[in-house]
Parts: structure tokens; C-alpha cells; sequence
């Protein structure tokens, strides 16, 4: 039961004031439901301080005088009073609804909102699972902070204060006397009550790595690797170790909690003990009535539990406020790449591209992303990679298409990723139209770019929502002229669905060739002035390249293209090929000028004509 992890760097940190202010921020637009709610919790703790006074009234005057009139009172105050509270009950949970889920919306908003503009380099060190996590269960958590935490402590602080207040107007000796057993509680509860919290802590972690694994497992691609690379005893073994994990905190908290319950219990009976003996020696001495006697040991139950309670409230708000403190640590990472402050939008593109002196690295894994969203012993956390490209200058004149070739690794990639601000230069600039893409809007560049992968990611939708991602006004006619360019329409327009066909989980129901035409036809749908196509063919047949090399003849015409290809067949025509090596340019020129040299590019050439056709070379 004891084995869970305990990791230190969950479990000793602790929630300052400064957290509890940014709290009281969101909780601020709810202020007025949050006030009624907190005024039906306390008339709704008064009430149930009251109701024992009945049974005094019943035992004390009722019965005695043979009084049935206030025995009917006696008894329709009873109904009424449960009336009553079911009323106010609806009312705090209507109140709590509307704050919870206000608080729900508003830090999932912002935690999407700031994690979807995260620079690319955040996901690639990030588990997906734990960033579900966060966007879920820890923002959940945060909601109960408030609607849970805040409710109770509030309930039993005015319960306990009306209930003791009563209790020593009925009988000060007694109630001092019923005190006494308390400690006994309020040891168990402060000890216990510190492990509890680690353990809420160690919980949230180990349910986050466990959704990472099935976040990972449970996609087709990753169905697919774990398939045929895996093996399923395996697989379940690596899972069960991360359950039983989240299956161990739950048995420890579980035994935890039942313990400070049967301790409440103990000194619940033990109280209860003493007002019998006490308070019936009282009552057979004529000092308090039978009807006292009564609403004491009926008072006994209201005072145990929110008197411990309270003696612990703060290892309760803290463990409650533990979740708040894991989606600002979200909210607060820093984005590696924003908008400057005066930066400027980018109007009426030419597609000019001026890349000066461009030096780059990728960063320290600590400033793009967080160590407790990445997998354990995920390297490059404190020092920078090596130069991916060294002192790179080029210039893509409006309407040139640029190839890019070269060997795995040698920057490719970087380059044309460079332009929308994927990542950022080290030293040199990047230029759009003679304007460092730094002094420019991130929204009005994307807009101006637009990219086709290697492996496009199509959204588990239809293909008409997947093309209007691009642009959410385009018309059928509209959609149809941009896959009928792209060479897909009559594909689409045979399916029995048609443009409402769902394409499966990242486009799995459709081949590599049509994933790619489909991602063609929505870059043709945007309609902007750069485009980046990274490999963009690789998964067609040559019947499919032609036709959709036809269509980029027809779409590029008059934009400024960037091609990285693993076909030089694709490039040829290019109206210039850029060689790049260890992150420098080594060569440049057109098709034919390249092979004449005999330089790097030849090599190139002449190594893949020694292949077969269809085959790539290596880039």
C-alpha cells in the first residue's frame, strides 16, 4: 500500500499568498452568486444548529402539559425546517454551479488559449497526457477550491459558533466538559491531515503520467507502433506500473481518511458518554430538564466534526488550493516567442524573404518547457543544442520557388521554419517585405504563410471542416475549386458522404497520397503569398506527383515557394536549389548550372539515378 512514489519535488512545495490573490482575480466576476452562496451556507448552518431546540420543546413543554397544540407545532416546525433547508440546498447548489462552472470555463479557456501559443519546441518536450491533465482533473480540482473547500469551512465555522453558543446557554458545564474529548481528534487529524495533502499532490502526479500512456496508446498511430513494435504483456505491464501507482494513493488516502473517522467517531461516542452520565445525574438532580438532556446529545454530533475540521481547515485549503497552484504553473510559463509591444501587422505581402546572418540553436529545454509536463529523463533540460545553422544568409525574391536540399540534419527544415516564426534566429534576422519578422504581428505572418508537411495532420472531422480550418468562410463552390486543383475532387465527390466524409482520427481512413492532396487543397484554399512545402510529395506515386506537380505549376504561379524535397525529380525546375550542409549554404543555383559544377548537388543527382524509381534519397 506504501509504495507509491513520493517524489520531494511534489510534496514539499508549499502555496503562498500569491497564489490565493491571483484565486481571488478569478473568483472576482462571480462575487454576488459567490455571496449567496456563502449567505445559504450560513442560514443553512443556523438551521441545523436550531432543529435540536425542537426536541427540547417536545420533551420540555409538549409533553409534560399534554400540550397536543404544540406538539403539531413542534412537528409541523420539524417539516418546515426540512423544507427549508432543501430550499437553501438548491439555492447553494445553484450558487455553486454557477461559480464552479464559470471557474471551470474561465481556466480552461485561458489554458488553451495561452498553451495553443506555445512555440513548437513546448510540445515536442511536453507529454500530452499531462497537459490533459492539467486542462481536466487539476482544473477541476481548482473549481472544488472554491465551491467545496470555501462552502465547508464557511458551514462548519458558523455551525460550530451558533451550535456552542446554544450549548452554554443550556448548560456551560456540560459543554466545557464535552470539550475535553476533542484532542483526542485533533491529534490524529493534524498528523494524518500533512499526508494527506503529499498524497493529494503524489496523486495528481501519477494520474497524469497514467493519461499520458493512454493518450499515447490510445490514437492510431500509437495503436498502430504498439501493434507491431510492442508487445502487449509488456504494454500492460508499463501501464499497471502507473495504475498502481494512482491505485496505491487511493488505498493510502482512503485508510488515511477512515482513520480521522473513526477517530471522530470515538470522541463523538465519548462525548456522547459524557453528556449521558453527566447530563443524567443533572437531570435525576432537577439541575437541567430531560428535554436539555436531549438537545445535548443531539448537539454532541454538530460540534465534533466541524470543531476537527476547522483545527485542520489549513492543510485543507491548501491541499484544495494545490490544483490552482499546477494550472498557473501553466499559465505563467513564458511563450519563447510573443508579439513585441510595438509590433506591427503585415499588409499586403509581397513574399519577398531575406534571411541575414542567420545563426540558430535550439534553447535549454528549461525555457521552452515545463519539467513536470516532460517524460522523466528527458535530455537537453539545462543546456542549449549545438548550431543547427551558422551564419545562413539567403534572399527569395517574390514569386521564386527555392528548393532546399541536403542531408538529414542539415537545416532544412530549420530554414524554411524560420520564415513564420516556428523558432527564433540566435543571431542574424529574418525578413518578410524588408520587415524583421520580429517587429510583425505572429497572426498577420501565419496568415501571410502557408504550409504543407511531410505527414499533414487532418482533425477527426469531415472533410469540409478540415478544409475550412484554412478559411471558415469559404463556400462549397469554393471548396470544391480548391480540391479540384489539388487533383482530389473526383475522389471526393465519389465517397457516399462527400465533402461530409470523416476522415478519421489524423486523417487515418484516407492513404498518405490523398491526406497530402487533401492538406494541398486547403493550403490552395488560404490563398497565401508563402508557401512551405516540406516535403510535400513524398507519399505520392508517380502518377499522383504529376498531377499534383500540374496543380503546384498552376497554384505557385506568382508566389514566393520554399520546397524541401526528397525527389530531386520534384525540383528540377526549380527556379533555383539551394544546397545546404552542416547548417551552412554550400551551393546554389538552377538545376542545370549544379549538375555542371559537380559539386555537392551532382552527387546528389547521380546517387539517386542509381536508384530505382520511386525511391528517395537521403535528405
Amino acid at each position: 500500500m506504501m509504495g507509491f512514489r513520493r517524489d520531494e519535488a511534489i510534496t514539499q512545495r508549499r502555496i503562498d499568498r500569491v497564489v490565493i490573490r491571483r484565486v481571488v482575480t478569478y473568483i472576482r466576476p462571480y462575487l454576488r452568486p459567490l455571496i449567496a452562496f456563502l449567505v445559504s451556507v450560513i442560514i443553512g448552518s443556523i438551521a441545523t444548529a436550531v432543529t435540536p431546540l425542537l426536541l427540547k420543546v417536545l420533551i420540555d413543554e409538549a409533553i409534560p402539559h399534554h400540550d397536543r397544540h404544540l406538539v403539531m407545532l413542534v412537528a409541523l416546525g420539524a417539516v418546515g425546517l426540512a423544507i427549508f433547508n432543501a430550499v437553501l440546498s438548491l439555492a447553494q447548489r445553484y450558487y455553486s454551479a454557477r461559480i464552479g462552472e464559470g471557474l471551470i470555463y474561465d481556466l480552461r479557456v485561458k489554458l488553451f488559449d495561452h498553451v495553443q501559443r506555445m512555440p513548437i519546441a513546448f510540445f515536442t518536450r511536453t507529454q500530452t497526457g499531462s497537459l490533459q491533465s492539467r486542462l481536466n482533473n487539476d482544473v477541476i480540482g481548482a473549481q472544488q477550491a472554491v465551491t467545496n473547500t470555501l462552502g465547508t469551512v464557511v458551514q462548519n465555522f458558523i455551525q460550530l459558533v451558533v451550535t456552542l453558543a446554544i450549548m452554554f446557554r443550556l448548560s456551560w458545564q456540560i459543554t466545557l466538559l464535552t470539550l475535553l474529548a476533542l484532542p483526542a481528534f485533533i491529534y490524529p487529524a493534524r498528523l494524518l491531515g500533512p499526508r494527506i495533502q503529499k498524497l493529494a499532490r503524489v496523486g495528481m502526479q501519477q494520474n497524469a503520467e497514467m493519461n499520458n500512456i493512454t493518450a499515447e496508446r490510445f490514437n492510431v498511430a500509437g495503436a498502430m507502433l504498439s501493434k507491431l513494435f510492442g508487445h502487449p504483456d509488456r504494454e500492460r505491464g508499463a501501464f499497471a506500473a502507473r495504475a498502481g501507482g494512482v491505485r496505491d494513493v487511493g488505498i493510502a488516502t482512503a485508510i488515511y481518511s477512515r482513520i480521522l473517522l473513526v477517530a471522530l467517531g470515538l470522541v463523538t461516542a465519548v462525548g456522547t458518554a459524557i453528556v449521558y452520565y453527566v447530563g443524567g445525574n443533572l437531570a435525576v438532580s432537577g439541575s437541567i430538564t430531560a428535554g436539555t438532556l436531549a438537545a445535548f446529545a443531539a448537539y454532541v454530533a454538530l460540534i465534533y466534526q466541524p470543531l476537527a475540521q476547522l483545527t485542520n481547515s489549513r492543510v485543507d485549503v491548501l491541499t484544495a488550493l494545490v490544483s490552482f497552484e499546477r494550472v498557473f504553473e501553466v499559465i505563467d510559463f513564458p511563450a519563447a516567442i510573443t508579439d513585441r509591444a510595438d509590433a506591427t501587422d503585415l499588409v499586403r505581402p509581397r513574399g519577398r524573404i531575406e534571411l541575414d546572418h542567420v545563426w540558430f540553436r535550439h534553447p535549454p529545454g528549461r525555457e521552452v518547457s515545463l519539467e513536470s509536463l516532460e517524460a522523466p529523463g528527458t535530455p537537453g533540460g539545462d543546456e542549449p543544442s549545438d548550431w543547427t545553422l551558422r551564419d545562413v544568409s539567403l534572399v527569395i525574391e517574390p514569386g521564386e520557388t527555392v528548393a532546399l536540399v541536403g542531408a538529414s540534419g542539415a537545416g532544412k527544415t530549420t530554414i524554411a521554419m524560420l520564415v513564420p516564426r516556428v523558432y527564433d534566429t540566435v543571431e542574424g534576422s529574418v525578413r518578410i517585405d524588408d520587415h524583421d519578422v520580429r517587429d510583425l504581428t505572429l497572426e498577420s505572418v501565419h496568415a501571410a504563410i502557408g504550409l504543407v508537411p511531410q505527414d499533414p495532420h487532418l482533425f477527426h472531422d469531415t472533410i469540409r471542416a478540415n478544409l475550412r480550418f484554412a478559411r471558415p468562410t469559404a463556400t462549397d463552390a469554393e471548396l470544391q475549386q480548391s480540391l479540384e486543383r489539388a487533383r482530389i475532387w473526383d475522389l471526393v465527390f465519389s465517397l457516399p458522404d462527400g465533402l461530409d466524409t470523416v476522415v478519421g482520427e489524423r486523417g487515418y481512413r484516407m492513404s498518405g497520397g490523398e491526406k497530402q492532396r487533401l492538406a494541398i487543397a486547403r493550403l490552395l484554399l488560404k490563398n497565401p503569398a508563402i508557401v512551405i512545402l516540406d516535403e510535400a510529395t513524398s507519399h505520392l506515386d508517380s502518377e499522383s506527383e504529376l498531377a499534383i506537380q500540374r496543380a503546384f505549376d498552376e497554384a505557385l504561379r506568382g508566389r514566393t515557394a520554399i520546397v524541401i524535397a526528397h525527389r530531386l525529380s520534384t525540383i528540377v525546375d526549380a527556379d533555383r536549389i539551394v544546397v545546404v550542409d552542416a547548417g551552412r549554404i554550400v551551393e546554389s543555383g538552377t538545376h542545370g548550372e549544379l549538375l555542371a559544377r559537380g559539386g555537392v548537388y551532382a552527387e546528389l543527382y547521380r546517387t539517386q539515378l542509381g536508384r530505382s524509381e520511386g525511391d528517395e534519397i537521403t535528405a
